[in-house]
């Protein structure tokens, strides 16, 4: 067990309280003013919640990404592998192999190709919006990078209903209070998913497409391949990390600026400004607020010696409203630069998704803009989550 510092996080931070999760600022703020990197005794693990200190978590390479599999194993084995064989929970050597393979196919140009694809898509679920007001989350935020996503790997259209239930079933998991119907789902959706993919996949080496699965495919380096495993892995993890992100950062954003004092106008025609007005959704209502890492090997952080299997969290959402960074760091400012929030991790795990990401942000918010630049909350319903925070409904109403 590791040494402990006086101060225990488990008393300015309970993760199973509604009030926490509803507004962990005040709470996260009081943690890092205490202590910048505390112990949980609660959850076992070690919290950063400064920017410095989130920093150095999510830099260090003693620090690493250690998948826990599931027990029993027998009823996880495709949800395990599914982690175990991903970017996002392999070390080096394992993971530079990984994201060199997967980064060359994002390389590739597919991104960037997008952008006029992305705006047509905007375009086109505005135009299904009725008059008045709608739910923003459901209406657009989080079919359109659904959709993206979904064409950027080679889904059919048919299929692209399927995405979104089976990756919220699954991100559910990286919850504290899980519940066992909650886990039950998580098992269901991990083996069809998986199936799904592989299939997919099967009739991508037959018949390849213009598309980034196609790649995943014929993804080599040297002699080097993706193994089965690995391909549906990384083709799952970039299906939910793809569309997740983009949905709960736009929501939090939107919201964060529509429900601003004095709220700030943006010139949705200026491109400069609407990508500073996307940096500050991220950095003030962070989609991600827990990233978990594991001490490899005996290491020092912020002052406090770890062990080997010690748990550490950089708490994202914490760090990116660090005054000794941020200036009136509650305040929305969408001017604010620079801007080095961490919302997107940093070091060899940073988000491989982000340029796609920042991508659709700005095009979907620039489309947005374009066609409501008033627009007034109704309604607010925020999931009951920390860990991924976003919002379940998000309605508003054009306002003028």
């Amino acid at each position: 067990m590791p040494a402990t510092t006086a101060v225990d996080a488990a008393d300015f931070l309970d993760l199973t309280d509604p009030a926490v999760v509803a507004d962990p600022y005040p709470h996260l703020a009081e943690l890092r003013a205490a202590a910048p990197f505390a112990w949980h005794s609660g959850m076992r693990t070690w919290l950063a919640t400064g920017h410095a200190e989130a920093g150095a978590v999510l830099r260090d390479r003693r620090l690493g990404r250690i998948f826990g599999p599931r027990t029993p194993e027998a009823e996880w084995d495709t949800f395990n592998w599914l982690h175990a064989d991903s970017i996002l929970d392999s070390e080096p050597p394992k993971h530079t192999r990984l994201r060199r393979l997967v980064a060359g196919a994002f390389g590739r140009g597919h991104v960037q190709r997008l952008a006029p694809r992305i705006e047509e898509l905007a375009q086109g679920l505005l135009a299904q919006l009725p008059d008045g007001s709608f739910d923003v989350i459901e209406q657009y935020a989080e079919p359109l990078p659904v959709l993206v996503i979904a064409e950027l790997l080679g889904v059919p259209e048919a299929d692209r209903h399927l995405l979104r239930p089976w990756s919220q079933a699954i991100v559910r998991m990286y919850e504290v209070d899980r519940t066992p119907a909650e886990e039950a789902a998580a098992r269901t959706a991990a083996g069809e998913f998986a199936a799904y993919v592989e299939e997919l996949a099967a009739h991508r080496a037959k018949a390849p497409g213009e598309d980034l699965l196609t790649d995943l495919v014929q993804a080599r380096d040297g002699s080097d391949r993706l193994s089965a495993h690995e391909l549906v892995a990384t083709a799952v993890l970039l299906l939910n990390a793809g569309h997740e992100a983009s949905v709960n950062g736009f929501g939090n954003g939107l919201h964060s600026w529509l429900t601003a004092p004095a709220r700030p106008a943006v010139d949705a025609t200026d491109p400069a400004a609407v990508d500073r007005l996307v940096e500050e959704f991220l950095r003030h209502d962070s989609p991600l607020h827990l990233f978990e890492r594991t001490a490899k090997e005996p290491t020092s952080v912020a002052g406090v010696e770890l062990a080997p299997g010690d748990k550490v969290a950089a708490l994202l959402g914490a760090a990116n409203r660090d005054p000794a960074v941020f200036a009136d760091p509650n305040r929305f400012d969408p001017t604010r630069d620079p801007n080095p929030h961490l919302a997107f991790g940093a070091g060899i795990h940073f988000c491989i998704g982000a340029p796609l990401a920042r991508l659709e942000l700005a095009i979907s918010l620039r489309t947005l803009l374009g066609r409501h630049p008033r627009l007034e909350v109704v309604e607010a319903v925020q999931r009951p989550t920390f860990v991924l925070r976003g919002f379940e409904r998000l309605v508003v109403s054009p306002a003028g």
